[in-house]
């Protein structure tokens, strides 16, 4: 292994790595940092989770100067706030021994900050296409003297659609730049974008051309399940041998909040990052998971680029990604730093159509996935899960007390149904036809079955009920059907 020092890198910055424990380089910057350094345009290609935020931002860090002066200098471009974020907090870290300064620009958080940090005189922007051309269009940011621009997950920002964005960036920043473009995969378009915008680039690979296109250090599972089944094969996998932290992928926003809700309530410790949460929810999600203090991170694609923490042992899709490069970027959330990871992905019977077309372009051999239910036997020897585990931990916390009841006669409720409230069998978890757990009014409502019975705990004294027959007298008090 080389060391960052022998790759000529300043001592501040490498004591500012060393602070977190990371010495020698991996592949992909001991390939272009060298390069970087005095100013060659590159092509960076490398999996994710192999270093690649580094790889340019040690270069640019270096390249401003000991003490660069105030105004933006650098600025590097990412798809998502996550990954804004994430490439924040590591360009925060390699400026940590020097007055540079470093400012995250993404949409969903207030202007004030980031426009207040700018006027102070930040020298890196690390941002998101909209946020940067609203605040540059307002004249709020100057790139006319960014003359080191990096490019990174360039091949996601083609997927989403910003080349235009791209393009009027590039009209703002100075045509004598040093420019640096990082991405995973290498399509046609990357190329395109690389001749336009670069100056006779250097094309670096961190992996060799005849590789597998997938991580060898990462398990892949993939199993053919059923719906209703499929949150108790998740709980169950969360509790194999050797798991750490674990990210489940959703297709919707809608299926992760349920998911979070259910794992909950089975005794998880999960948090939730999609696109329903304001962005502040969504830092704390990501900020609790990296923490520790979650161990569960149930995402959609929107958080996929920006979950890079080294202790992710588990990726589950809990839905089939629709192609084979979100399979990868998923995937690519375990097995960081080197490390071995499990990535483990459902299919359902509608989409065994998607699981041809990626297991053909990610040459798996496994055209078929394995029918698979929580009791089946090789899910527990696949994922060394110990024998006798059931979906739900012994220490799940307890059920919460029902809140203070409401006056009988109370208003209609939200569906329209007014007179006696009814009371909810405490401490019961029953469940929807999809699995969810079924929903509780706030003032502990109970269920009725379809003829309008009433259920109740049977420790409790049912509540008598009185009914009034023609002329105002009282009937004879009846118990309600059990």
């Amino acid at each position: 292994m080389t060391t960052f020092a022998e790759l000529g890198v300043d001592q501040d910055i490498v004591d500012a790595l060393a602070t977190k424990g990371i010495i020698d380089a991996f592949p992909i910057q001991e390939q272009t940092i060298p390069l970087g350094l005095p100013g060659q345009d590159i092509i960076g290609q490398a999996k994710t989770g192999t270093g690649k935020t580094f790889g340019f931002g040690i270069p640019v860090v270096q390249r401003l100067g000991p003490n660069p002066e105030p105004g933006v200098k650098a600025l590097i471009v990412v798809p998502t706030r996550e990954l804004a974020v994430q490439v924040y907090e590591d360009m925060d870290m390699l400026t940590s021994n020097r007055p540079t300064s470093v400012v995250a620009i993404y949409g969903g958080k207030a202007y004030e900050g980031q426009i207040d940090q700018l006027k102070a005189g930040a020298q890196i922007v690390v941002g998101t296409p909209g946020r940067l051309i609203d605040l540059a269009n307002q004249r709020l940011l100057d790139l006319s003297s960014a003359t080191e621009v990096v490019l990174d997950e360039a091949d996601k920002m083609l997927d989403l659609g910003f080349l235009a964005d791209i393009e009027k960036i590039f009209s703002k920043v100075p045509p004598v730049r040093h420019t640096q473009l990082f991405s995973a995969t290498m399509p046609g378009p990357i190329v395109a974008l690389a001749r336009r915008f670069m100056s006779n680039p250097i094309h670096m690979r961190a992996n060799d051309p005849d590789e597998g296109l997938t991580q060898a250090n990462i398990k892949h599972l993939v199993y053919r399940a059923h719906s209703l089944d499929k949150d108790e094969v998740i709980a169950r996998i969360l509790q194999s041998d050797g798991r750490e932290k674990a990210v489940i992928f959703t297709r919707t926003k809608r299926a992760a909040q349920k998911l979070v809700d259910e794992l909950g309530d089975r005794g998880f410790n999960a948090a939730a990052v999609h696109g329903d949460m304001s962005q502040e929810a969504r830092e704390r999600s990501m900020a609790a998971f990296k923490a520790g203090k979650r161990d569960v991170l149930i995402a959609t694609d929107v958080a996929a680029r920006g979950i890079d923490v080294n202790d992710v042992t588990h990726v589950i899709n809990h839905t089939i990604p629709d192609d084979e490069k979100t399979y990868l970027h998923r995937a690519g959330r375990t097995g960081r730093a080197g490390k071995t990871g499990i990535a483990v992905t459902f299919v359902d019977w509608d989409d065994l159509h998607k699981w041809a077309l990626i297991n053909r372009a990610l040459e798996f051999g496994q055209p078929e996935p394995t029918e698979t239910y929580s009791s089946s036997p090789h899910l527990y020897t696949d994922l060394d899960i110990p024998e006798g585990t059931k979906g739900r931990l012994v220490t799940a916390p307890k059920a919460v007390a029902p809140r203070p009841e409401k006056k009988a006669d109370g208003p209609a409720d939200a569906e329209g149904e007014s007179g006696p409230r009814r009371r909810r069998r405490r401490g019961a978890t029953g469940a929807t036809a999809a699995g969810e757990a079924a929903p509780r009014d706030e003032d502990g409502a109970g269920t009725h079955d379809g003829a309008g019975k009433e259920h109740h705990d049977g420790n409790a004294a049912p509540r008598r009920r009185r009914r009034r027959r023609s002329g105002g007298s009282s009937g004879t008090p009846t118990a309600p059907v059990a």
